[in-house]
């Protein structure tokens, strides 16, 4: 298949949707890694010229691989130090080399805008022989995107890039905006950063032109790129429509999670238009958040760690099991309302009660945050004796002051023994899971661990070696997750697709 130049061809279907960024310091592995994506049967590439010594040597690999691979795109990129790239040498020499590649095959070329502002008539003669994309990036933040669109189209080109750093959730929405106040320009749009995450899937099913993966081999060249087959079979970046449902799950830290893995998952079971995003969104961006919920608009969401508490305030309507327990993981929005409830209480209790008779039965809470709370207010409303013990024992008092359970200080739980421990804080999760609240025995018999990444923690491990039942945070995941399908879609959950997924993304891959 031979790509045309953008002018000729329909705007937004005129190449792939993902464009695999290649940039190694070797022109063996650039080959090498090239190959290795052509066969799994990427087609689109970029070929970073100035992560070689010498630039010049990429021309002669893409001529190389397009003699074995002819199907594929190469947009050739070589941009100058001055601009956040690694080339040294002059405008002059930057044209000279991106013509060299056009000349070995490249369907198109990347000038950044400094570089085309001072290239003059020399880029015409680039455009005569392939496509100009011409790109603007910022590595700060995210300035008015207006005023980067009147600097890009002083310039003829073929299409447009306009990439920059995302400091706050809202500036997803400002960067995907571009898009539909102008639908007849060529654009590819980005925000970069983990904060930036979400415009990477979403772009392409908004108007842009493509969007950017990192091989699966190798790491990327921008901060928050992922791999093409993150891109399609997790999110399906190429499936869903402009129109489709947006959710999420808001948190800091996000990374970790693995909600996009199950959620995704699950749409795709119930061939849903609709994708599941990780938002990180720090303590202080909350209300922008919500800025950005309302511009994308995103129908619903889960809330985790640090905002299960502090998400209240924002909502029009809490249900009175999450007023009463001070604490949301679920959010949706319905007849322009944004509502919230807990179902992490009956992902506490359902496990439980598998494995013990709860009005009969004494439980140790470990915890004071928000999934503590969730924990404590449905044993006691269970029936079940509460005890609560944490790393702030004034928040520890307060939180059984205010559900009728016992506050214990860490030296008075030893020498007790309960028929169940609940542990509802962070210790002991991705990226520290060495991490344990009880550094010797554990005072239960039973040992049920919120924390679902690493699927076996530590506090599991010692619980087990000591000859405790275990129950892992996979299998309150699974019960709130359920839930939340269910509200957010009104649909029967498919539990076994979810439990898959989410064992699956749980388990290092080998």
């Amino acid at each position: 298949m031979l790509f045309p130049p953008l002018a000729l061809m329909p705007h937004p279907t005129s190449l792939p949707r993902i464009c695999i960024a290649m940039g190694f310091p070797d022109p063996l592995k650039l080959l090498e890694h090239a190959r290795r994506e052509a066969n799994a049967g990427e087609s689109f590439f970029e070929f970073r010229l100035d992560y070689l010594p010498a630039p010049e040597q990429g021309v002669a690999v893409i001529r190389k691989f397009l003699a074995a691979h002819p199907e594929c795109c190469i947009l050739a990129t070589c941009r100058r130090h001055q601009n956040h790239g690694k080339f040294n040498g002059s405008v002059e020499d930057q044209i000279r080399i991106l013509d060299g590649a056009l000349d070995a095959g490249a369907r198109a070329v990347d000038v950044e805008i400094e570089s085309a502002e001072n290239a003059g008539s020399r880029l015409e003669a680039l455009r005569g022989k392939g496509q100009l994309l011409l790109s603007y990036h910022n590595y700060d933040g995210t300035p008015s995107p207006e005023s980067i669109v009147r600097r890009l189209l002083r310039i003829p080109a073929d299409g447009y890039k306009i990439v920059t750093t995302a400091r706050k959730p809202s500036d997803n929405a400002r960067i995907l905006a571009i898009t539909k106040s102008h639908p007849r320009t060529p654009l590819v749009v980005l925000a970069m950063g983990e904060t930036g995450f979400a415009t990477r899937v979403l772009a392409p099913a908004w108007g842009g032109m493509f969007t950017y993966a990192a091989p699966n081999a190798s790491d990327g060249t921008a901060s928050g790129q992922v791999s093409a087959r993150v891109l399609r079979h997790l999110y399906r970046a190429e499936k869903f429509s402009r129109a489709a449902k947006i959710y999420g799950v808001i948190a800091d830290p996000v990374r970790h999670s693995i909600s996009p893995a199950v959620h995704n998952r699950a749409f795709q079971s119930h061939r849903l238009d609709a994708v599941y995003l990780p938002f990180l969104v720090q303590p202080a961006q909350l209300k922008d958040f919500f800025t950005l919920a309302e511009s994308l608009p995103i129908a619903g969401f889960s809330v985790t760690i640090p905002h299960k508490q502090r998400i209240l305030r924002y909502l029009d309507v809490v249900d009175p099991l999450a007023r009463r327990i001070g604490a949301v993981n679920t959010v949706w929005k319905k007849a322009g309302k944004w509502r919230g409830t807990n179902t992490d209480a009956d992902a506490v209790t359902v496990p439980l009660s598998r494995k013990l008779r709860l009005s009969k039965s004494s439980v140790l809470v470990v915890g004071n945050g928000g999934a503590a709370r969730s924990a404590a207010y449905a044993l006691v409303g269970s029936g079940a004796k509460v005890s609560i013990v944490g790393r702030n024992p004034d928040r520890v008092r307060s939180l059984a002051r205010a559900c009728g359970a016992e506050s214990l200080l860490r030296e008075q739980v030893n020498g007790r023994k309960f028929d169940a421990l609940v542990h509802a804080t962070p210790l002991g999760m991705f990226p520290h899971p060495d991490a344990c609240f009880f550094p010797g025995a554990i005072p239960a018999s039973l040992v049920f661990d919120m924390v679902y990444n690493p699927l076996e923690t530590t506090l599991l491990r010692h619980a087990a070696s000591q000859g405790s039942t275990v129950i892992s945070g996979l299998q309150m995941f699974l019960e709130q997750a359920t839930r939340q399908f269910e509200i957010w879609t009104g649909a029967t959950a498919p539990r076994s697709v979810m439990e898959k997924a989410a064992v699956e993304a749980l388990t290092p891959s080998c």
